[in-house]
């Protein structure tokens, strides 16, 4: 008994010892390669896809004769995509990678004979137009790639560094894509749950502590002027002026953003079993679903089909930028058809579900600010956390992301975004209630592979 206590109050070993051998230096080497090469490959397919959607939507039509776009022209890509996506999840190994439907969740890496797959359903769908964005695949190749080309060149790899390295490739990759190393990282942490569920549970009532807290501070700063005792770095252009009204909107909009994106994921996961079932006859018409919404926008209101089609990366800036060109009914309508088309595309296409849901949460925001006490600005940052906590379930995340993107402003309007998000993730998970009891996958059914969703 006596040796067994004085085993378990023997001092741990030194966690980080292996950070001194020169295996652990290597692995760092190995990791910067990796780097510079998976991002590189990430740029040239973001390029490709922009490429194609040029052609398909730009050059194609002009080269056909017509002036431009016609109004019914997304049908046909619209259709090919689906075409094609149906063929790859039904035929190809690895279904073309997982569901966007189920959002981001922890996974294992993507097997060598998945990768065509999950590039080909990627490149189809986010080429021709459907909402879905590259954030999943990219994430996929990254990891399943770094490991492929190390296995090629060591064939003995251990299944820890395995794991190192498809981390590596995966950080690598949406890295790339989200243009800051710190997001990524971020997203890729919590999406991994290595804290565990507590960890969400306990860090909720701190940002919201935080994000009531700061009101708090900049009313007594200005009652007394005294200042706010806050680290800071002072002599800063001033910040936007936040008032109670606006956190009142905040409180609104993270309700509103928790309902919509239940009902976004309810009609997605709704409808995926129906196109399962026929996936080469379905998905061609989930294609052409998404199209007559982006047809039945532009013909509505004289804006291009584009706003409803595509995953709105590209197109959330000139949102923002042109925000003032839009009309309090254009930009409703933009949210419905929008918001219809992205449950669509996720219930039968692959890809991410991060961006779209910040268009349609900048969107909505900006319709919203067309009423008393919401600044424009203030509206969509907490319209984009919102919506991404929503679809993403990553409150942490959300918060991060809304502020890295928005910049100066995103800083000024932190507060506000931490109590919408923390409104709509905790409403979203009200809605979505217990989590049901899970069974086990018919034979006849391919699995899906691991990889993050």
């Amino acid at each position: 008994m006596l040796q067994g206590v004085e085993d378990s109050t023997t001092a741990p070993a030194d966690p980080f010892a292996v950070m001194r051998t020169r295996k652990y230096l290597g692995l760092l080497i190995l990791a910067a390669v990796l780097g510079v090469v998976i991002s590189a490959l990430v740029y040239w397919l973001l390029k490709l896809i922009a490429d194609i959607q040029t052609w398909v939507f730009t050059d194609l039509p002009k080269g056909l004769g017509f002036h431009g776009e016609p109004a019914w022209w997304p049908l046909l890509p619209l259709t090919v995509a689906g075409a094609i996506v149906g063929a790859t999840v039904k035929y190809l190994p690895g279904r073309g990678g997982h569901s966007p439907a189920d959002g981001f969740k922890p996974g294992g890496v993507a097997r060598a004979n998945e990768l065509p797959g999950i590039l080909l359903a990627s490149v189809a769908g986010l080429g021709l137009g459907v909402v879905i964005g590259p954030e999943a695949p990219v994430i996929a190749l990254g990891g399943g790639l770094a490991v492929l080309a190390v296995k090629l060149a060591r064939r003995d790899m251990e299944p820890r560094i395995g794991a190192v390295i498809a981390a590596t490739g995966s950080f690598a990759a949406i890295s790339t894509l989200l243009g800051n190393p710190l997001a990524g990282a971020f997203l890729l942490l919590e999406a991994s749950g290595l804290g565990g569920p507590m960890a969400t549970i306990i860090l909720i009532p701190g940002l919201v502590g935080a994000g009531a807290g700061s009101l708090i501070f900049l009313g007594l700063n200005s009652l007394t002027g005294y200042g706010t005792f806050s680290l800071a770095v002072p002599d800063l252009p001033a910040a936007p002026h936040l008032d109670v009204a606006q956190f009142g909107w905040a409180v609104a909009i993270g309700l509103a953003a928790g309902a919509v994106s239940f009902g976004i994921r309810w009609l997605a996961l709704f409808l995926r079993p129906h196109v399962e079932r026929r996936l080469l006859l379905l998905t061609p018409v989930a294609g052409l679903a998404i199209a007559g919404l982006a047809i039945a926008f532009a013909e509505g209101t004289g804006k291009p089909s584009s706003a409803v089609l595509f995953s709105g990366q590209t197109a959330l800036s000139p949102l923002l930028e042109h925000a003032a060109d839009y009309t309090a009914g254009t930009l409703v309508l933009l949210v419905v058809c929008k918001g219809l088309a992205y449950s669509i595309s996720l219930c039968g296409f692959r890809g991410g579900p991060t961006f779209p849901g910040m268009f349609v949460g900048a969107a909505a925001g900006i319709a919203l600010s067309h009423l008393p006490g919401l600044p424009m600005i203030a509206g969509a940052a907490m319209g984009i956390g919102a919506m991404t906590a929503g679809m993403l379930q990553l409150p942490l995340t959300a918060v991060l992301i809304t502020t890295l993107f928005l910049g100066t402003a995103g800083l000024a309007v932190m507060p506000l975004v931490i109590v919408a998000v923390v409104v709509s993730f905790v409403l979203s998970k009200y809605l979505a209630g217990p989590p049901t009891t899970p069974q086990a996958p018919e034979t006849a059914q391919p699995p899906l592979p691991p990889q993050v969703r």
